[in-house]
């Protein structure tokens, strides 16, 4: 199961307040997919490293009060952790990430949390807090333990898959699920358009060779050391953001094989170098300088970068050198089935900002895209 599926599994088990797990190889993005889904909803997300926890932080932290008066003895009073304080105070979602992680007396205590919503004294209102939690296999977990029948039992258990096709989508990693985060140390940055051009680029090669999204050695020796997974593939992304041209990334050979293995690493710095898309802003400068590659998955790829630049710093100038490109794509080229997913994504851009875009010629080469659009 991936993308849209969870998504709908995850409504679906947050309306019947069902406890939900996610079981999938590290680095896919379980972590991740479920603060989006969280963020596309509304919902605060509490993450919960369950092994940096102690059974307390979930059955309560027990502090002795005073008596009160006409009591001749004390009460013991079992204090809830911040994040649930917080979770009764907004609502949202408590995110149990690394549960294999969590050793059986961290289980034990999560037994009532986890099918009550109970944290100590401290019991949640099911119609404001939902419980997922996320784990990988206890083979590749760090430390892992297999979980306990009765906590195991408390669940609805996910099979969680990444899908190269879907990850590589414009929508997908390319445009960052709609929400790039801003890369920067101290003073230094890394500009957005060039980090979309390096997303864009790695999801280039993953559409050409899926395979290479997630590759978990089977060796419990190479699984210690690099290994391409969805994880990974976004650090190089970073990496080649700042290089930027295909002779420094094959100059920082080393460095990407230090995050995705020497197998995947060289490859992946062939096809850069074989690669060598024309820079988006050229052909928004000038439309009709578009060069159209000789491979379907260049000219994908240089469609992508183009609107994801365009996307990045939306100008009605802009807006409208996009569409020229893709009434050249479709026309000049033949190239319609690449053409029409720009017209996708510009479509939906068209209302983002304060003020919507104007119609252009190049539109009604798409008119079933921008009818359902509402365009």
């Amino acid at each position: 199961m991936a993308g849209d599926a969870l998504n709908k599994i995850l409504d679906l088990a947050t309306r019947t307040q069902v406890p939900v797990l996610i079981w999938g190889a590290p680095g896919i993005g379980k972590s991740a997919a479920v603060r989006q889904w969280a963020k596309a909803r509304g919902m605060e997300c509490w993450v919960v490293i369950a092994s940096l926890r102690e059974p307390s932080d979930f059955s309560g932290l027990p502090v002795v009060g005073a008596a009160s008066h006409g009591e001749l003895l004390a009460s013991v009073h079992f204090v809830p952790p911040r994040f649930a304080t917080q979770a009764a105070e907004k609502g949202g979602v408590i995110f149990l990430d690394e549960l294999t992680t969590a050793p059986p007396a961290v289980q034990a205590a999560l037994l009532r949390a986890v099918i009550d919503k109970a944290f100590g004294d401290l019991e949640l209102d099911p119609t404001k807090v939902t419980i997922i939690a996320a784990a990988n296999p206890p083979a590749l977990a760090a430390g892992g333990w297999d979980l306990s029948p009765p906590l195991a039992n408390r669940f609805l258990h996910i099979d969680y898959e990444v899908d190269p096709t879907e990850w590589a989508r414009l929508d997908g990693f390319p445009g960052y699920w709609g929400s790039p985060p801003a890369i920067a140390f101290g003073t230094e940055k890394i500009a957005e358009a060039d980090w979309a051009i390096a997303r864009n680029l790695v999801a280039g090669y993953i559409r050409k060779n899926p395979g290479a999204l997630l590759s978990v050695p089977r060796d419990t020796a190479a699984q210690g050391r690099p290994w391409p997974s969805p994880r990974t593939w976004d650090f190089v992304s970073r990496m080649v953001a700042v290089w930027k041209t295909p002779v420094v990334v094959s100059a920082n050979l080393s460095t990407i094989e230090g995050c995705i293995g020497q197998g995947p690493a060289r490859e992946f710095a062939t096809y850069v170098q074989e690669a060598n898309l024309q820079d988006p802003e050229q052909i928004l400068a000038n439309p009709p300088s578009y060069r159209h590659p000789a491979r379907g998955d260049l000219a994908y790829a240089t469609m992508n970068s183009v609107m994801l630049v365009t996307k990045g710093n939306l100008t009605e100038p802009r807006w409208r050198a996009a569409w020229e490109f893709l009434g050249i794509l479709h026309d000049r080229h033949r190239a319609a089935d690449v053409a029409v997913v720009g017209a996708r994504f510009l479509a939906q851009l068209r209302t983002g900002g304060t003020t919507p875009m104007p119609l252009v010629q190049q539109m009604n080469l798409f008119p079933d895209i921008l009818g359902r659009a509402n365009v």
